[in-house]
Protein backbone atom coordinates (compact mmCIF):
# COMPACT_ATOMS: atom_id res chain seq x y z
CA UNK A 1 0.00 0.00 0.00
CA UNK A 2 1.34 3.30 -1.14
CA UNK A 3 0.85 6.59 1.23
CA UNK A 4 -0.79 8.01 -1.84
CA UNK A 5 -3.89 5.05 -1.29
CA UNK A 6 -3.29 4.65 2.74
CA UNK A 7 -4.96 8.12 3.74
CA UNK A 8 -2.03 9.39 5.76
CA UNK A 9 -1.10 11.92 3.53
CA UNK A 10 -2.48 15.62 4.37
CA UNK A 11 -5.74 16.16 2.89
CA UNK A 12 -5.21 18.53 -0.60
CA UNK A 13 -7.07 21.47 1.01
CA UNK A 14 -4.51 21.50 3.45
CA UNK A 15 -3.93 20.77 7.16
CA UNK A 16 -5.94 19.47 9.65
CA UNK A 17 -7.12 21.86 12.23
CA UNK A 18 -5.00 21.99 15.59
CA UNK A 19 -7.11 19.56 17.76
CA UNK A 20 -8.72 21.99 20.60
CA UNK A 21 -12.25 21.89 22.79
CA UNK A 22 -13.42 24.50 20.31
CA UNK A 23 -12.81 22.62 17.06
CA UNK A 24 -14.19 19.17 18.27
CA UNK A 25 -17.30 21.27 19.67
CA UNK A 26 -17.21 22.86 16.21
CA UNK A 27 -16.82 19.24 14.31
CA UNK A 28 -19.65 17.97 16.27
CA UNK A 29 -21.94 20.94 15.43
CA UNK A 30 -21.24 20.56 11.67
CA UNK A 31 -22.38 16.79 12.03
CA UNK A 32 -25.51 18.13 13.54
CA UNK A 33 -26.07 20.59 10.66
CA UNK A 34 -25.19 17.73 8.12
CA UNK A 35 -27.71 15.51 9.91
CA UNK A 36 -30.53 18.17 10.59
CA UNK A 37 -30.14 18.72 6.69
CA UNK A 38 -29.09 22.33 7.04
CA UNK A 39 -25.97 21.46 5.13
CA UNK A 40 -24.72 19.19 2.26
CA UNK A 41 -23.23 15.93 3.50
CA UNK A 42 -19.91 16.03 2.53
CA UNK A 43 -19.39 13.03 1.18
CA UNK A 44 -22.57 13.00 -0.97
CA UNK A 45 -22.70 16.16 -1.94
CA UNK A 46 -26.50 16.08 -1.10
CA UNK A 47 -28.67 17.66 1.75
CA UNK A 48 -29.95 14.73 4.07
CA UNK A 49 -31.92 14.74 6.78
CA UNK A 50 -31.58 12.14 10.31
CA UNK A 51 -33.06 13.86 12.75
CA UNK A 52 -32.99 10.66 14.93
CA UNK A 53 -29.00 11.06 14.38
CA UNK A 54 -28.78 14.91 14.79
CA UNK A 55 -30.29 14.51 18.17
CA UNK A 56 -27.89 12.20 19.60
CA UNK A 57 -25.34 14.85 18.58
CA UNK A 58 -26.95 17.69 20.03
CA UNK A 59 -27.06 15.08 23.25
CA UNK A 60 -23.63 14.55 23.12
CA UNK A 61 -23.04 17.85 22.97
CA UNK A 62 -24.99 18.65 26.07
CA UNK A 63 -23.26 16.37 28.17
CA UNK A 64 -19.84 17.45 27.24
CA UNK A 65 -21.38 21.12 28.62
CA UNK A 66 -22.44 19.30 31.78
CA UNK A 67 -19.17 17.18 32.25
CA UNK A 68 -17.29 19.87 31.47
CA UNK A 69 -18.32 23.39 33.00
CA UNK A 70 -16.42 23.80 35.61
CA UNK A 71 -13.57 23.98 33.46
CA UNK A 72 -14.30 25.29 30.69
CA UNK A 73 -12.72 29.03 29.66
CA UNK A 74 -15.35 31.68 29.11
CA UNK A 75 -15.25 31.78 25.09
CA UNK A 76 -15.32 27.82 25.25
CA UNK A 77 -18.55 27.99 27.50
CA UNK A 78 -20.03 30.83 25.52
CA UNK A 79 -19.30 29.26 22.00
CA UNK A 80 -20.57 25.46 23.17
CA UNK A 81 -23.64 27.59 24.71
CA UNK A 82 -24.82 29.37 21.17
CA UNK A 83 -24.01 26.69 19.09
CA UNK A 84 -26.66 24.27 21.22
CA UNK A 85 -29.26 27.02 21.28
CA UNK A 86 -28.91 26.91 17.49
CA UNK A 87 -28.53 23.54 17.29
CA UNK A 88 -31.84 23.21 18.99
CA UNK A 89 -33.60 25.31 17.56
CA UNK A 90 -33.15 24.20 14.11
CA UNK A 91 -33.74 20.50 15.26
CA UNK A 92 -37.54 21.87 16.96
CA UNK A 93 -38.29 23.50 13.85
CA UNK A 94 -37.31 20.67 11.97
CA UNK A 95 -39.55 18.77 14.05
CA UNK A 96 -42.34 20.22 13.90
CA UNK A 97 -45.30 21.32 15.98
CA UNK A 98 -45.40 17.21 16.66
CA UNK A 99 -41.86 17.48 18.04
CA UNK A 100 -41.87 14.50 20.44
CA UNK A 101 -44.28 12.60 18.35
CA UNK A 102 -41.86 13.10 14.75
CA UNK A 103 -38.38 13.09 16.35
CA UNK A 104 -38.38 10.71 19.83
CA UNK A 105 -39.75 11.11 23.12
CA UNK A 106 -36.29 13.16 24.38
CA UNK A 107 -36.91 16.15 22.33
Amino acid sequence: MSQETCGCQPPAEGPMPEVTFSTFILSLASSALVQLGEVPNPETGRLEQDLLLARHNIDVLDMLRQKTSSCLEEEERRLLDGILYELRMKYVIKCGPDCKKNCGEHA
